[in-house]
């Protein structure tokens, strides 16, 4: 081949090339260089506002309602163990008795101290009283009467103290019989029949946990509860009823738990190190579904905003300063940059309660080919729960009819 016929070829391979590229340019933004000169094709939908419900998603632990420990106050052997592990016991139930032998002789010899510390008393008393005559008429001392007042009340003082140890001794024999401090489950018996226990001692002999009702300590940041209560001043957020039930769970497996629950406290510090704060609710709990210890997720209801709007999360976008942007079709179809105010979201929508107005056009689908200003052409879309994108059929058919003709 000559060189004017190569050279021929590289201007009709160049020319090819450019027509190619210049169809495959539907990704440019309109108005820019090398980018479409008509109007661009985008997916509209229009916004109403609605009251939003608002909740918070936090972690958490189950905790028992109440926890007793069980430890012994007096030294022995365990002589029963009166209780099935993991069964129901009622407070009051016995659940160890101890060998009381010892405690029983301790009783029977402060009851005999007791009776001669009374009989010394009523010998003082009857002393006391004679002298205390004689005296009236000066046939003894007043020396005679101040030693037998003395001895009177030093014999009542051992009487005292006589009862005073009966009372002892009998609390002694009765910590023999160990009985359950609360009502719940007993958990495992740390102790078998002829262990030796000591009085106070570190190690609990068994554990009593109530699990019905329920508590679960909930995790939040404390910027969440500055931002919650700043809302809620603003008027932007309605806050349910005190004694309203809102709190649901997510269990482990990722099964919802079928009863609501209410927050019952809110601790008033804030961790130094994590800088969170403790939530807790309280839960029925009749099935023994929630377990000590058994990690859940939980919805809080923090009430509902008046009048917001669901956006989709795919139609904002952020700019250098990280303020929340969108695109809405301006009246003579025109793209148009806007900035929002978020709070929160809600599935795949964001919160938006200030920037648009209702009737606002968002843009959700084609904003990838616009820019601010840019001609746009609106189609009519929906975007449904799992924001996918979908153009009405009677907006798509009317481009192709006119084509058709």
């Amino acid at each position: 081949m000559s060189r004017p016929s190569c050279a021929a070829a590289l201007v009709v391979l160049c020319l090819v090339a450019t027509a190619c590229s210049g169809e495959q340019g539907g990704n440019l933004v309109a108005g820019l260089p090398g980018g479409p000169t008509g109007p661009v094709e985008v997916g509209v939908v229009r916004l109403e506002s609605r009251p939003v419900p608002r909740s918070a998603e936090l972690t958490g632990r189950v905790v028992a309602f109440a926890t007793a420990e069980v430890r012994p106050q007096v030294d022995g052997l365990v002589r029963r163990i009166a209780f099935r592990e993991g069964s129901d016991v009622e407070a009051g139930d016995i659940l160890y008795e101890l060998d009381d032998t010892r405690f029983r002789a301790a009783h029977a010899s402060a009851a005999a101290s007791l009776r001669k510390a009374e009989a010394a008393t009523a010998g003082a008393q009857a002393t006391f009283d004679r002298t205390e005559k004689l005296a009236s008429s000066s046939a003894v001392s007043a020396q005679t009467l101040d030693d037998a007042r003395s001895t009177l009340l030093q014999a009542k003082a051992e009487e005292e103290a006589a009862r005073a140890d009966l009372r002892t001794a009998r609390i002694n024999l009765d910590n023999t019989v160990i009985r359950a401090p609360i009502g719940g489950v007993v958990g495992v018996s740390a102790v078998s029949v002829g262990a030796l226990i000591t009085e106070n001692q570190t190690d609990a002999m068994v554990t009593i946990r109530q699990v019905d009702p329920i508590h679960v300590d909930l995790v939040d940041s404390s910027a969440n509860l500055l931002r919650i209560r700043d809302e809620s001043a603003a008027g932007r957020l309605g806050r349910p009823s005190d004694d309203a039930d809102t709190v649901t769970l997510t269990l482990e497996n990722g099964r919802d738990y079928d009863r609501k629950g209410k927050l019952s406290l809110a601790e008033m510090v804030v961790s130094r190190t994590t800088g969170t704060f403790l939530l807790r609710a309280t839960f029925d709990n009749p099935d023994r579904t929630l377990i000590p210890g058994m990690f859940v997720r939980a919805s809080v209801d923090l009430g509902s905003i008046p009048d917001a709007f669901l956006v989709p999360q795919r139609a904002v976008s952020r700019n250098e300063a990280g303020e929340a942007m969108v695109y809405l079709a301006s009246a003579d179809d025109k793209a148009e940059r806007r900035k929002v105010e978020t709070g929160g979201a809600v599935g795949n929508d964001w919160i938006v309660t200030g920037g648009v107005a209702n009737g606002d056009r968002l843009i959700v689908d084609g904003f990838q080919k616009i820019s601010e200003g840019s001609g746009i052409r609106p189609v009519e879309s929906t975007v449904d729960a799992a924001g996918i994108v979908a153009q009405r059929l009677q907006d798509v058919a009317e481009p192709a009819k006119d084509a058709a003709r």
